[in-house]
């Protein structure tokens, strides 16, 4: 055979296997079973004839694998290649093919496991929630979670994350309750976040940093808490933008510095109001007198000062208006009428427990300048007679939030259900898109009816190990 021929015969040959491999299932699942070039842990040679419970069989012996700790055993039954029955993993119908389990719910609540995501998690492309409060997670995010594009909540508080906010999550459609706070995540907010599709935005007792995103207010969730992370600059005016949707503001421990923007007094349907320990001067604006759906408002432990307008003790609902450890000088009659109230460190002549002359005299010799925070807050309000010359006491690091518990997770893990009452206001997350009717084998999750509750994250001892991502 000539050169030539051999040549052609060879590349035809060439081009044919080229074909058959391509078509061949197992190299496209080969294929699917990488990530940036690098080999996933499990061996795709399994034999499970539904592609979907095989990537969740890889998915989750992969994570398996990447746990070092479980101290519960739950994931004790993560054997075998029937995934619907493992604990904490939840299987419903596929919409396109109801005939067709898919992995669709993981809740390992209250677990106290430790490890890491591995990129495997993003073969889980139908799941529609991820419940990871109170284990001991750490390392990131991974990328493949932008496969994710069912995932409707995602609850990864109370764990040992790290790093700038994950920006996957800004590239989740689907996504409408998101939860990282008790977390280390660090950096700034994206602006993006904001624009999201969201219902709740729970990101406190974080390490977060820079000023909020001057879009904050096109925000449509019902529900954002701030608290406890290390921002700075203005209360944001656009805040009263969230009018139509907004039900509660946290914003305690902020960090924040300006005079209290009156365009709040615009969240009409409002109901939790909180920005106590910060750095906010000047008065409480009457207008606040005007948000008849308020049920408590917050604002102890900042440099306020002026007068507590009567409306706004006689607002129809409230039920415990906060405002000790400032500096108003006139209150009102009906204030001591609420169910709930407390006033005491304010120069407030009539009332006991009040700071001495002396120090509201020196606090009180300044006028405050508002114009002087450059917040570009509307001037509704007279101008405010006061300025801070000196810092209130100094509020404990970590206010109004409940001492540390130890996870108690079931054999079956189950969202956790919120204390009687919780010291931050909760939502309920909205429901998961509408599933198929769940087979007999694999009940649905119930969603929780407000999102677990706060606590510190378990310390580390001598009989638990570090995560690898924390070691010195």
């Amino acid at each position: 055979m000539k050169p030539f021929h051999l040549f052609l015969c060879t590349i035809f040959l060439l081009l044919n296997v080229s074909r058959a491999t391509d078509d061949d299932p197992d190299h496209q699942m080969r294929r699917l079973l990488s990530y940036q070039g690098e080999p996933l842990a499990v061996d795709p040679g399994l034999n499970i004839d539904n592609p979907r419970l095989r990537n969740g069989y890889i998915a989750l012996q992969a994570w398996k694998k990447s746990m070092f700790s479980d101290p519960h055993n739950i994931t004790a039954n993560w054997i075998g290649q029937d995934v619907c029955n493992y604990t904490g993993v939840i299987c419903w119908p596929t919409p396109e093919f109801p005939h067709e389990l898919t992995v669709a719910g993981i809740d390992l609540n209250h677990g106290d496991i430790a490890g890491s995501l591995p990129n495997e998690l993003g073969l889980l492309y139908d799941l529609s929630l991820i419940h990871l409060n109170s284990n001991r997670f750490c390392g990131t995010v991974p990328k493949t979670f932008v496969n994710m594009k069912r995932l409707h909540e995602l609850d990864l508080s109370n764990n040992r994350f790290a790093g700038t906010f994950p920006k996957v999550m800004l590239q989740l459609p689907s996504l409408r309750y998101l939860d990282i706070r008790f977390n280390e995540f660090e950096g700034e907010l994206p602006r993006k976040l904001f624009e999201l599709d969201l219902d709740a935005i729970f990101v406190n007792n974080n390490r977060f940093s820079s000023a909020l995103p001057d879009n904050i207010g096109k925000s449509r969730v019902s529900v954002i808490v701030l608290a406890n992370n290390n921002f700075r600059g203005c209360v944001p005016a656009g805040l009263g933008e969230m009018g139509e949707t907004l039900n509660e503001l946290i914003l305690i421990n902020t960090g924040l510095s300006s005079c209290f923007p009156s365009e709040i007094s615009k969240l009409k349907n409002l109901t939790v109001l909180d920005l106590s320990n910060n750095q906010i001067v000047g008065e409480l604006p009457h207008a606040i007198g005007e948000m008849n759906m308020l049920e408590q408002l917050n604002v102890a432990h900042n440099m306020m000062s002026g007068k507590i307008a009567d409306q706004i003790c006689e607002l129809p609902n409230l039920d415990n208006f906060v405002y000790d450890n400032n500096f108003f000088s006139e209150g009102s009659a009906s204030c001591p009428k609420l169910p709930k109230f407390a006033d005491k460190m304010n120069c407030l002549k009539e009332r006991p427990n009040q700071r001495s002359a002396l120090e509201c005299q020196r606090f009180l010799a300044r006028p405050v300048n508002c114009d002087g925070f450059k917040c570009n807050h509307s001037n509704t309000e007279p101008p405010p007679k006061v300025v801070p010359c000196a810092p209130p006491q100094p509020p404990p690091a970590q206010p109004s939030l409940p001492p540390p518990t130890k996870p108690q997770p079931a054999p079956s893990p189950q969202p956790s259900a919120p204390p009687p009452q919780p010291p931050l206001p909760s939502p309920q997350p909205s429901a998961p898109p509408s599933p198929p009717p769940q087979p007999p084998s694999s009940p649905p999750p119930q969603p929780p009816s407000t999102p677990p509750p706060e606590a510190q994250p378990p310390a580390p001892n001598a009989t638990t190990p570090m995560c690898p991502c924390q070691q010195p």
